[in-house]
């Protein structure tokens, strides 16, 4: 057996955050790294494949985070049903979504904000918050998504590394807040760790620290938890404070291809990114009325959220059984660092007809798997240990 890589270890060296990005088969594999880096201040860099792969003999695909149990059997037949409807706008709807909504959230409807996925809602607020520059406050690692956008917009990112067990490092995030920033961005469940903060602490860092500067919760794994409604921070907005939750129907709802999300926030913060761009008009009437049927589908829910601790539960013992060491998760993936050159290793998954993530954090190769059913794990343990063998 290799010897096993510390990932507590290897934190205190520096762990840097993670983005979103396609794993698109390139040129024949030539035995050498082919690496995107994130942005010029991280430290991570992804593998990209080297080699050429049929996408139909994945049988495990692995590498998106994408709930493979849905979208339910009743969203795929209101969707099918309202495709007549194609020639009309989804506006009313939309006014229906967000009245669910707002009704769940414990918010008037002027506090929901709808976009096609979180992402979209999360690079708008960049778009308007850092118009005029500024710096923005984030953990490290976290989902990439904002802290791109507003550098590309001209900002600075000040990022402050998680703490030894995952979390983040709220009392360091709070020195980091100063008169130049213009956003404060937590993402809870992290991606990519999916680690936790603790929400007590969490709730009070963002009470305290919104009143400076608006705090952005991205909760897109919120409901993967085993008690959501005590770890998200929605109350704070129906309290009036400056804080922005976001959520998405493209993890549990089992809709990534649909493309559908919402924002709850104050009606003021929400003004300043309509005023400039558009909501609902950038939602089809299929996905309205998919998520609308969704968020009637509780029982559906539930089981896809006990298939994946099923499924992360058995992996996770799988893979710590032959002396990895996994961050502990409470989301739909789980990241751990592997001791075998990357681009071997990715090949070597692929050959097996399993699709992960690969990435190099200070010159050491991490695996990110998603979950998939059971078989599919199945499927990934074995070609882990005859890849790794």
């Amino acid at each position: 057996m290799k010897q096993a890589i510390s990932r507590r270890n290897w934190l205190k060296s520096g762990f840097m955050a993670m983005g979103a990005m396609s794993l698109a088969p390139s040129l024949a594999f030539a035995g050498k790294e082919n690496l995107h880096s994130y942005r010029p201040e991280s430290r991570l860099k992804e593998y990209l494949p080297t080699f050429n792969y049929d996408e139909a003999r994945i049988v495990a695909k692995l590498n998106a985070n994408e709930n493979p149990y849905g979208p339910s059997p009743k969203v795929i037949q209101a969707i099918s049903d309202s495709v007549s409807m194609g020639n009309r706008y989804g506006h009313g709807d939309a006014a229906t979504l967000i009245k669910m909504i707002a009704e769940k959230e414990g918010v008037t409807p002027a506090h929901i904000m709808m976009g096609p996925g979180s992402s979209d809602l999360l690079e708008k607020t960049a778009f308007v918050q850092f118009r005029n520059g500024g710096n923005i406050v984030s953990a490290d690692p976290a989902y990439m998504s904002i802290m791109s956008t507003a550098q590309s917009m001209g900002a600075t990112w000040k990022p402050t590394p998680l703490t030894l067990d995952f979390q983040h490092d709220l009392d360091a995030m709070a020195k980091e807040v100063d008169a130049e920033t213009k956003l404060v961005y937590i993402c809870n469940p992290n991606n990519p760790t999916g680690s936790t903060t603790d929400a007590a602490k969490l709730k009070a860092f963002c009470a305290k620290t919104s009143e400076k500067v608006p705090v952005f919760v991205d909760e897109a794994y919120l409901e993967f938890m085993d008690n959501p409604e005590a770890n998200t921070m929605v109350g704070l907005v129906a309290e009036g404070k400056d804080v922005i939750v976001a959520r998405t129907f493209s993890k549990i709802h089992g809709m990534a291809g649909l493309r559908i999300g919402y924002m709850v926030a104050q009606p003021e913060r929400i003004e300043t990114i309509t005023s400039l761009v558009r909501s609902t008009m950038g939602l089809c009437v299929t996905s309205l009325k998919g998520a609308i049927a969704s968020m009637n589908e509780q029982e559906f829910l539930a089981n896809c959220k006990s298939l994946n601790t099923e499924c992360r539960e058995y992996t996770a013992s799988e893979i710590t059984s032959l002396g990895y060491d996994i961050i502990p998760s409470c989301t739909s993936f789980m990241i751990f660092p592997i001791a075998m050159e990357g681009p071997t290793f990715m090949k070597g998954m692929y050959d097996g007809g399993v699709g992960i993530r690969v990435f190099k954090i200070d010159d050491k190769p991490w695996c990110r798997v998603s979950m998939g059913t059971m078989d599919e794990m199945q499927q990934f343990v074995e070609t882990f240990k005859k890849t790794t063998a």
